[in-house]
């Protein structure tokens, strides 16, 4: 299943704990050449914490995740793994980047997990090859359907008392109607989320990949986000096409500071 964000027993979040894909399997090897790894170093007065989540490369210099992977208190430091298939080996495929800044939406809140979106900026490019490559996001009026099968890969638990997964497990999983997770989440947006599994297929991200993209028609349509620590069917992920204007605007804004001074302002 999917691993989670667990910093410390002081932050609490969505299925705490590690997690799993459950029902899944092992992918073929950099068959998601989007996937990234984060690798989060939290350092405080009380000590150093590491925690993981997923992500997903849309830009050679940006990835995108959840905002609650991200701590924001404290010195955090964040490295993205691509090219990965064993997080624990360094594989000879594996570009290992520091993340130079990130911007959390401004209207994120724990509570409810409202805009559960980060973007991270790369503090290089990323040499995009053949384990290596970029994935489509939907434009900002491009919806997923109820029904719509969908797939969420990551590295986590593979059992409720196992290990995390050292390889890239995935799992399919249905697009459900939104009132579906509106009887079950009261702060449920279907706006800005998407309504994802159901119990007949016994298949979920559990405690999961926070961070990782739910891939539809090969496109990047969720992040996951959160869901029910009693009720583990259905799960909520943030809706990447509300977010895409939001999402241009910081990337162009990165850009322009990238180019070089002009004349004039030197």
């Amino acid at each position: 299943m999917l691993l989670l964000l667990l910093i410390s027993s002081a932050f609490v979040l969505p299925w705490a704990g590690a997690g799993r894909i459950i029902g899944g399997k092992v992918v073929k090897r950099h068959s998601r050449p989007y996937m990234a790894y984060l690798d989060i170093k939290v350092s405080n007065e009380t000590g150093t914490f590491h925690s993981s989540c997923g992500g997903f490369l849309i830009c050679p210099d940006a990835v995108l995740s959840a905002a609650h992977c991200v701590p924001e208190e404290g010195r955090v430091e964040v490295t993205v793994i691509l090219g990965a298939h064993n997080k624990n080996l360094r594989e000879w495929n594996q570009q290992r980047i520091p993340v130079s800044d990130w911007v959390i939406h401004h209207k994120y809140s724990s509570v409810g997990f409202r805009n559960d979106i980060v973007l991270l900026k790369l503090e290089k490019k990323a040499k995009i090859n053949k384990n290596v490559k970029l994935i489509s996001l939907p434009s900002n009026d491009e919806g997923v359907t109820a029904g719509t099968t969908c797939s969420v890969a990551g590295w986590g638990l593979t059992s409720l008392d196992g290990h995390p997964s050292n390889v890239l497990r995935e799992v399919e999983l249905k697009v459900q109607n939104d009132r579906t997770c509106k009887q079950l989440f009261g702060n449920y947006q279907p706006e800005s989320m998407i309504c994802v599994g159901d119990g007949n297929s016994a298949k979920l991200t559990y405690k999961g990949d926070s961070g990782g993209p739910l891939v539809c028609n090969q496109k990047a349509h969720g992040i996951v986000s959160h869901g029910d620590k009693l009720c583990i069917f259905p799960e909520v992920f943030t809706r990447i096409s509300y977010f895409e204007p939001w999402i241009q605007d910081h990337l162009r804004s990165w850009a322009l500071q990238e180019l070089p001074a002009s004349p004039s302002s030197q």
